[in-house]
């Protein structure tokens, strides 16, 4: 099992990076500790901005620090950063054109026990809102590794989303290109077709396992990139499988499945399913007893499956 959070990853890969970039900068709003970035802190003060609480006053800093040049990382809690600052986002960033990559840190549920108020179950459908700004979360620590090292290459305005703790591999090594905007098919298969984004993607590679076993061919893609979206894998998915589920951390309004539903509604409407947290204030609890209790879970994921296939295990 994987003891390595996204997070760290992050500051990890920019420690790496930023050897040889100068213009590489992360700033922290007194989350420097909880978004694992001490370390980077410590190597590269120079290159480090504490800010403190203060999201609006963060997100307008690293786009000042993008007009001079520089390649500015903001660490904050999602919750925070995509609500607080979020007319700063709109206008400093996506607006303005400016370089800044916003890393939205233990986003979803991860904060499970402190309730709504630290759930950030929104930022998606906000952020995917915004024009000129893209939304990315990535499935593990290999994805989050080759997105790091592709945010650095990249000019323009991006959210990412990660979640707090360490996350089971869905990849078997950090060995292939992570292109930005291009979903990734993790299972082939023909019957039904699952689609996730961030930690989601583990669920649903356990469900293709669980479907399998009773006969059902299930494709699994990855959509790491919610905008740009990989219109094409989902119009390909629906012809060639006929019925579609989306599984997210994230309200079932405006997330990854509602931008799924767009697609497919749009070009080759089929049977959908959408799975996500409903149109509540989620309950508190650790991330796992979360995700069971609002069905986001293998087990729940095949039942589904079966009952759009008109199928008894």
């Amino acid at each position: 099992m994987n003891t390595i959070p996204n997070r760290q990853v992050i500051c990890e890969t920019l420690l790496e990076l930023a050897k040889d970039d100068r213009d590489i900068m992360v700033l922290a709003s007194d989350s420097r500790g909880s978004a694992a970035m001490a370390p980077f802190a410590k190597a590269y003060p120079d290159q480090f901005v504490e800010v403190g609480i203060a999201e609006q006053n963060i997100v307008g800093i690293s786009a000042g620090l993008a007009h001079s040049g520089k390649k500015p990382f903001v660490t904050s809690p999602a919750c925070f950063l995509s609500m607080r600052s979020i007319e700063q986002i709109k206008v400093d960033v996506a607006y303005s054109g400016t370089n800044v990559k916003l890393v939205g840190i233990s986003g979803g549920v991860s904060y499970g026990a402190l309730g709504m108020s630290h759930h950030s179950v929104q930022d998606i459908a906000v952020a995917r809102a915004i024009p000129g700004l893209s939304v990315i979360l990535p499935a593990d620590r290999h994805e989050t590794k080759r997105m790091t090292e592709a945010l650095v290459k990249h000019n323009g305005g991006v959210y990412i989303r990660i979640g707090r703790n360490a996350v089971e591999d869905v990849y078997d090594s950090d060995d292939y290109e992570f292109i930005i905007g291009k979903a990734v098919t993790m299972r082939d298969g023909s019957d039904i077709t699952i689609i996730a984004t961030g930690e989601t993607v583990r669920v649903a590679l356990d469900a293709h396992e669980e479907l399998k076993q009773v006969g059902v061919s299930c494709r699994v893609i990855n959509i790491h990139t919610i905008k740009p979206l990989d219109e094409a894998a989902i119009i390909q998915a629906a012809k060639e499988t006929g019925h579609v589920i989306t599984v997210e951390e994230h309200s079932i309004l405006g997330g990854l499945g509602a931008a799924v539903a767009e697609v497919v509604v749009q070009n080759h409407p089929v049977p959908m399913r959408i799975v996500g947290i409903p149109d509540e204030p989620a309950i508190a609890g650790k991330s796992a007893e979360v995700f069971e209790h609002y069905g986001i879970s293998s087990s729940n994921l095949k039942q589904i499956a079966l009952e759009m296939l008109g199928k008894q295990e």
